[in-house]
């Protein structure tokens, strides 16, 4: 299996677009069988370094989302692994029939590439926020959903689905994520259908998912630093199959549960613990952070994440609450001098 290089600097330069056009790559230079379709989005998601290593196995059908996945699944049909990319609001609300019915009734392995998540894309409106995309692809039978917290991991997670039997709807944001695994790939603990522990804590647990989970690891430094509480920070990289393992021991060793995602609270990451919790039938704390039942407004997705309460300080004051405890105590000047 093909890898990649890349500079310190890179590293933290690299978007999660950008990684998946490197993934798709190594990808298609390790397996022929790999190809990749677009929408007449390629340059908006990054599948470059594919298209000009092997543009034979490029299929570029124009502005008809619909058309491509049909067009995938038959490929698929035909012994070929498609990727197909385009926004992730194109795929999950404008294709959905396709998506349901040509590729996940059945069941062949078109791997969907949705980019510009959550409210990644902010400054072109609710029309092209992708908050609906989680509940809408988790609830379609043979879907597996995974949404990785940086570039680093998007590379893992990319290059991990061509062996994941079936569809695997791969959601991404748009630009620049902050970075989650500081070492690149290879310092990304990832096992596909596992969440990864962040951080070690038993007072409290965050789940989170996409931009969610950084917000959560800085919500959980605050609370430390305020409170004392030591709040255990799980990356939840793949919803659907979601890892009820490290849920149900949060529930146990934790008693505390706060779950964080760029999506409507509504049938995302929320509602997926929420199940696992119900299922279990131990009471524990619970709260559930996203979109709740609305749309975003427009702007910049650090602003949109503030008004939604879904940055760093909203996370810590909510889960602040349902400890019991006091945000904002100490002085954070106070060790500066």
């Amino acid at each position: 299996m093909g890898g990649m290089s890349y500079t310190s600097i890179e590293a933290e330069q690299l978007t999660t677009a950008e990684y998946y056009g490197k993934a798709l790559h190594d990808l298609g230079a390790a397996h022929p069988d790999v190809v990749a379709l677009t929408a007449d989005l390629a340059k908006s998601t990054k599948i470059a370094p594919f298209v000009k290593a092997f543009p034979e196995r490029l299929i570029n059908v124009g502005i008809a989302e619909q058309n491509m996945f049909g067009i995938a699944a038959g490929m698929a049909k035909c012994g070929f692994v498609p990727y197909a990319s385009t926004f992730s609001i194109f795929a999950a609300a404008r294709s959905l029939d396709q998506i349901h019915t040509d590729i996940c009734y059945q069941n062949v392995p078109v791997k969907i590439l949705a980019s510009h998540a959550g409210t990644s894309f902010g400054q072109a409106g609710s029309t092209h926020h992708a908050i609906i995309d989680i509940a809408a692809a988790r609830s379609l039978p043979n879907m597996t959903v995974m949404c990785p917290a940086d570039g680093a991991e998007a590379y893992k997670l990319v290059m991990a689905s061509y062996d994941i039997p079936g569809p695997v709807y791969i959601r991404i944001n748009r630009g620049f994520d902050a970075v989650v695994y500081e070492g690149g790939p290879d310092s990304v603990n990832f096992v596909w259908d596992k969440a990864d522990e962040l951080k070690k804590g038993n007072d409290a647990c965050f789940i989170g998912v996409g931009a969610g989970v950084y917000q959560a690891l800085q919500a959980a430094n605050i609370l430390e630093y305020d409170c004392g509480v030591k709040a255990r920070v799980l990356n939840m990289h793949t919803v659907k199959p979601i890892d009820k393992e490290a849920i149900i021991k949060a529930i146990d060793e934790c008693g505390c549960i706060v779950t964080v995602e760029d999506h409507v609270i509504q049938g995302g990451l929320g509602s997926a613990v929420a199940e696992v919790i119900a299922e279990y039938g131990k009471p524990c704390k619970f709260k559930m952070l996203g979109h709740d039942n609305s749309f975003s407004t427009i702007g910049l997705q650090e602003d949109l994440l503030t008004i939604a309460g879904i940055d760093a300080n909203g996370v810590a004051k909510a889960a602040g609450k349902l400890l019991g405890v006091e945000i904002g105590g100490k002085d954070v000047w106070e060790n500066q001098y």
